[in-house]
């Protein structure tokens, strides 16, 4: 097992999810890093079920889990190659909820890890969205700063020109 030190938060990064528009972790990677069977895991969420409400756990539909099993290329096929039982995922509150259940000094160095990587994507996202609020506030602008420096342009370029009596229409096609 990993010391926390050894941890990267682009490593617990790559765990993280989104599935049912939620930032989810499944039960298969949270057992990796935790260092304990997928199996003793599920078995202490399925013993402490009343701590994991819908909003902090779930689990995956026949076609998430297709469409996961998907994404990893090196899947290898084979009878007890991997569980007969859709994958569970943990929201944030529910990883945090992991570490009680789970009642190792592992599982909370880990979780305090994971939730501040969970916080540092939020942090991440609020400035990203704070930056293209203040880009599209600067477009704004500059678009219509611009639109008054092309008139001014036009305006320029009119002065000494003979005006037009009527309008040349290019040829039709």
């Amino acid at each position: 097992m990993k010391s926390t030190e050894a941890f990267k938060v682009s490593e617990i990064k790559t765990k993280i999810h989104i599935i049912r528009g939620q930032n989810v972790m499944f039960d298969f990677d949270l057992a990796q890093l935790y260092g304990v069977p997928v199996k003793r895991l599920n078995e202490q969420v399925r013993r402490n079920i009343e701590r994991f409400p819908a909003d902090f756990m779930f689990q995956l539909t026949e076609i998430e889990a297709e469409i996961l099993r998907s994404q990893f290329a090196t899947l290898e096929m084979g009878r007890g190659k991997y569980s007969k039982y859709q994958s569970l995922a943990f929201t944030q509150e529910g990883i945090a909820m992991l570490s009680g259940v789970l009642k190792s000094e592992t599982a909370v160095r880990v979780n305090i890890e994971i939730m501040r990587t969970f916080v540092r994507m939020k942090n991440v996202e609020s400035e990203t969205h704070a930056i293209w609020s203040r880009i599209n506030q600067l477009e704004k602008k500059y678009d219509s700063n611009f639109a008054g420096v092309f008139e001014a342009i036009r305006q320029l370029m009119s002065v000494g020109q003979p005006k037009l009596q009527k309008k040349i229409k290019p040829p039709s096609e």
